[in-house]
């Protein structure tokens, strides 16, 4: 049993040449919350080889309305080792590296030049980064450190108070609309050079909630998350990078 019994149906999609390339791809995944989580299983479930995931958390009650790696079992787990093992029960022949770590502008160079050491002991360089990490400015210094390396990257925007999966796209940064996220990033990439940055975002307007009562502004007690919207997200960036990886579209 395992992935290789699924070949048959990914290669008539992709070919022999695309399951191929998927198979010796070597993609990085920051973060594995509800986006990265779901994401890192498509990729898994769609051929790709080898992953390099990064994450600090554990899991967490409040996850399991979105995250593919939260269950009551997996409560109080680190999301690295859940994904792991997830990873191992789809595909084991999956080439799966993990670092527990929090990413943060001042570590993100020393951890890009692990996850490249990592490629060429592959055999290969790092196909793509998928960012699916919160912090803005973790955000900014990765898109910053890609263009500067020459990385693939796709970054995504945030889910919160959005219920409209229709509404979701993936553009140039400096193209979107309606995202206070993506708000955000234009300015601050325009402050540091930041030529483009490939973006799954909404076009939807946010959902408007009020703070809850004496909640500080820290807490954000205003952002709600559907169930169903970060899937569906890690799942369309699964969707754009493995396409790209297999030949079948050129990333835009």
């Amino acid at each position: 049993m395992g992935l290789s019994d699924a070949d048959e149906k990914l290669e008539l999609i992709m070919g022999a040449e695309g399951l191929a390339r998927l198979k010796a791809a070597r993609v990085a995944v920051l973060g594995l919350g509800g986006v990265g989580s779901n994401c890192v299983e498509a990729l898994v479930r769609g051929g790709v080889g080898g992953l390099f995931l990064v994450d600090r958390d554990i899991v967490q009650a409040s996850n399991i309305n979105r995250q593919a790696i939260a269950f009551c079992s997996t409560v109080g787990r680190r999301k690295v080792d859940v994904m792991r093992a997830m990873a191992a029960d789809i595909n084991p022949e999956a080439r799966v590296e993990t670092r527990h770590m929090l990413v943060l502008r001042e570590n993100l160079d020393a951890l890009l030049d692990e996850m490249e050491a990592w490629a060429r002991e592959a055999g290969g360089s790092l196909d793509y980064v998928i960012d699916a990490i919160d912090t803005v400015s973790a955000k900014l210094a990765l898109a910053e450190a890609a263009q500067r390396r020459g990385l693939r990257l796709i970054s995504s925007m945030g889910a919160a108070n959005k219920l409209h999966p229709e509404c979701l796209r993936i553009a140039d940064v400096y193209d979107t609309v309606n995202c206070p996220l993506c708000r955000i990033m234009r300015k601050e990439g325009r402050k540091r050079g930041i030529r483009s940055l490939r973006v799954l975002y909404s076009c939807e307007e946010p959902v408007r909630v009020a703070p809850r009562e004496g909640a500080a502004r820290s807490e954000r007690s205003n952002l709600g998350t559907a169930s169903f919207m970060p899937p569906i997200m890690g799942q369309m960036m699964a969707g754009a990078v493995i396409r790209e990886l297999a030949g079948l579209e050129e990333g835009r």
